[in-house]
């Protein structure tokens, strides 16, 4: 709860992935994926309940095993793979009612930490918005790339090319997946987390690997690997 608003987390996890099969329980650092996930919702301060939505057995002995809140099984309608990734979140919403604020996270960030959260949800409140989301800062700039047609001529993604210095250029940020924060009110409006008045919060490009791939996984490991040998 913050300023006695409540605070409900959900994480989506589905079963049919197909880049890597299994991905939500696919071991990492020890643990399952999503383990990571709940773990760090567990920790924060201001979430009262954190829900995992999922359509899958094995998920949900896995969540539950590491402390996860699995109190509804997902309708297999929406864990398509055209599913939107909206509609997970308001079926949870509907299915588990009395909540001011919606706090997304998805298990495919298991670097995030509690503290990313904790803070997203506290700029939601002093910014007096309606929602704020995770990016990262990119190295790639998009006044270098191009499309490239059927004859492989180039055309600037942003209409010209700016021949400077990458720390000249300006600073862009993507969307990392980790955190997304809404009032429940503003996103069944607008079934959206990004609109005109979301603020940004940015996180270090450590914390913001989005895992869709087995090369993702072998980096998270690598980082997990290096971040213990500095602790112990």
């Amino acid at each position: 709860m913050i300023n006695d608003k409540k605070v409900l987390a959900i994480i989506p996890a589905r079963g049919g992935s197909k880049g890597v099969p299994g991905k939500n329980i696919r071991n990492l650092g020890g643990k399952p994926l999503i383990a990571w996930t709940i773990e760090e919702a567990n920790k924060s301060v201001y979430i009262d309940r954190a829900v995992v939505s999922t359509d899958d057995e094995a998920i949900i002995k896995a969540a539950i095993a590491y402390g996860g809140d699995v109190p509804f099984s997902r309708p297999a309608s929406l864990a398509q793979d055209d599913s939107s990734g909206i509609s997970p979140v308001l079926h949870a919403i509907d299915q588990i009612p009395g909540y001011d604020y919606v706090v997304l996270l998805q298990p495919t960030s298991p670097l995030r930490n509690y503290n990313d959260i904790d803070k997203c949800i506290e700029l939601l409140v002093a910014s007096a918005t309606t929602a704020v989301v995770s990016v990262t800062e990119q190295e790639k700039s998009p006044y270098w790339m191009f499309e490239v047609n059927q004859e492989n001529k180039m055309k600037p993604v942003m209409g010209e090319t700016i021949a400077l210095p990458r720390q000249e250029l300006p600073k862009v940020y993507a969307l990392n997946g980790a955190v997304y924060v809404s009032s429940i009110e503003q996103l069944k409006q607008t079934e959206t987390f990004l609109t005109k008045e979301t603020v940004a919060y940015v996180m270090p490009s450590e914390r913001s690997i989005d895992i869709d791939t087995l090369t993702d996984f072998r980096l998270c490991e690598i980082l997990i690997e290096s971040s213990a040998s500095k602790t112990s």
